[in-house]
């Protein structure tokens, strides 16, 4: 019976094949489509509407607000919803709705701002701000990172409730290549200037080639959305939790969203150790995660978004080719997580966690020396060298492909080792995943609120967040060092995911 049965849903749930596995979670592809997009094109695209670069990080602001108010309470709830769907699908598909909704608002922000007043100009000679546009873009950006936040909680439970015999490492495995698969559709889509000629009709009096390009690329996203999560609905087989079940789950517990925070006190040994760390990681991550693409089109080529013609098109052009790293990056990450469980087996996943945490420290160090250099603060007047200067943007996209290890490292081993900490103590992984992204969001918010002023103050773009960006990653693999709990070699591949009990 151990083979049929996994008992993360009332006692009772069906043993699935790794390919129905692997079908069960294309939902997280679809949803990483759409936030390739929004992490490649958006902070670039809405400085022409008018938000200067120093707020456009406090526009990120949202993403840690949703992960901190509705990703640990729709863990808490979804580990205790009793609809004949399931305990994680009604959850994903809502979200997957709000998903499209948010990202058509975005796409047509230009428009709706035309419409209202912004300017009667044409956008191939209108430079100033469009209000109206910025308030919907922002809008819709907020209403994006919510209903983000819905979908990706559930869904990782979700994996956790199905892997059943096929272990945590083989379920975060699948995961994270559905995330690469969704980053290279996306960041294809981002790196492409094409769309506009394929979509002609999209182009319109207030939305010019770079805004017809995002309209297009968002649109085709909510498409590909659609169908993922239509395949994660079918596949996703889940038993629904017994009403009696999840009434003896919720006595003695408190209700609402502080029941959350509240269930802190409950989380197993070693957790709050790894919170701590994960938060530190995802410090060192967030200033590269929020400015890639501006830190290409900026510091690398010399481009700005409200600037002379050449400027502007340098600046689109770094932005595509940030894009293109970023495809490059998902490119290995996708490769690296069939890597991690091996890597955790022989090393520990405490090493392996370490290990990526010094890589990184490396790499953003030399992010503000490519930086610094570029831009002629060491190393003379190098923009004005062509061969220079192409050797630094080949550096970089260099930087970009070596944080693909790393970044699949942080999207599966933190995830893999809260799913052991939780099965450990007999299941709770919804409420689990929702508190480890508490580690996650607040340290977004840290990055939000400063990187933006403190480089304007400092006048040197994103060079001061990276530098920062450097120390974190050092802290970190030295907190990992010592904070990490040591779990056997043969339990991470062994603890399965079965949560939420």
């Amino acid at each position: 019976m151990a083979d049929d049965t996994e008992g993360s849903a009332g006692g009772n749930q069906l043993q699935i094949s790794l390919v129905g596995l692997f079908l069960a979670c294309m939902v997280a592809g679809g949803v990483q489509y759409g936030w390739a997009l929004q992490l490649s094109l958006l902070t670039p695209y809405v400085q022409t509407l008018g938000i200067p670069h120093a707020l456009t990080s406090v526009m990120w602001l949202c993403g840690p607000i949703a992960g901190l108010l509705v990703q640990p309470c729709v863990g808490l709830y979804s580990d205790k919803c009793t609809s004949k769907l399931g305990r994680r699908r009604p959850f994903i598909f809502t979200g997957c709705i709000i998903i499209c909704i948010s990202v058509i608002i975005i796409g047509f922000s230009s428009d709706i701002g035309y419409a209202l007043g912004d300017t009667k100009e044409d956008c191939t000679v209108y430079t100033g701000k469009r209000l109206h546009a910025a308030a919907f873009f922002v809008m819709g950006f907020w209403l994006l990172d919510f209903s983000n936040n819905t979908v990706q909680g559930p869904a990782r439970a979700l994996m956790a409730d199905l892997a059943g015999s096929h272990g945590p490492s083989a379920a975060n495995a699948i995961f994270v290549s559905w995330m690469a698969i969704g980053n290279i559709l996306g960041y294809s889509s981002g790196s492409t200037n094409n769309w506009h000629k394929w979509f002609p009709f999209l182009q319109t009096r207030a939305c010019c080639e770079a805004c017809a390009n995002l309209k297009a690329a968002f649109l085709v996203s909510v498409v590909f959305l659609g169908l993922s999560t239509v395949v994660t609905m079918i596949f996703a087989n889940e038993v629904p939790l017994d009403p009696v079940e999840a009434k003896q789950q919720s006595e003695g517990q408190a209700s609402g969203p502080l029941a959350v925070f509240k269930g802190l006190k409950n989380l197993p040994p070693g957790m709050p150790q790894v919170l701590i760390v994960t938060g530190l990681t995802w410090l060192s991550w967030f200033p590269f995660i929020l400015f890639d693409t501006d830190w290409m089109g900026r510091e690398m080529y010399h481009g700005r978004p409200d600037g002379s013609p050449t400027e502007v098109a340098n600046f689109q052009e770094g932005v595509r080719q940030g894009a293109f790293g970023l495809l490059l990056n998902s490119v290995v990450l996708g490769f690296s997580s069939f890597l991690i469980e091996p890597m955790c087996r022989k090393l520990t996943a405490k090493v392996v966690w370490v290990m990526s945490s010094f890589i990184v420290c490396i790499a953003m160090a030399m992010v503000t020396v490519l930086s610094s250099w570029s831009l002629g603060d060491i190393g003379g007047n190098v923009q004005d060298a062509a061969a220079v200067d192409k050797g630094l943007k080949s550096a970089a996209l260099a930087l970009f492909v070596a944080l693909g290890f790393p970044f699949a490292v942080l999207c599966s081993v933190p995830f893999a080792v809260t799913a052991q900490l939780a099965a450990s103590k007999g299941g709770g992984h919804g409420l689990c995943t929702g508190v480890l992204n508490i580690s996650i969001v607040v340290p977004q918010m840290i990055i939000a609120v400063g990187s933006g002023p403190w480089d304007e103050l400092f006048g040197k773009g994103n060079i001061p967040a990276f530098g920062v960006a450097s120390v974190f990653a050092f802290t970190s693999a030295v907190a990992g060092m010592f904070m990490l709990p040591k779990l056997s070699k043969t339990s991470f591949r062994s603890v399965s995911m079965g949560g939420g009990h």
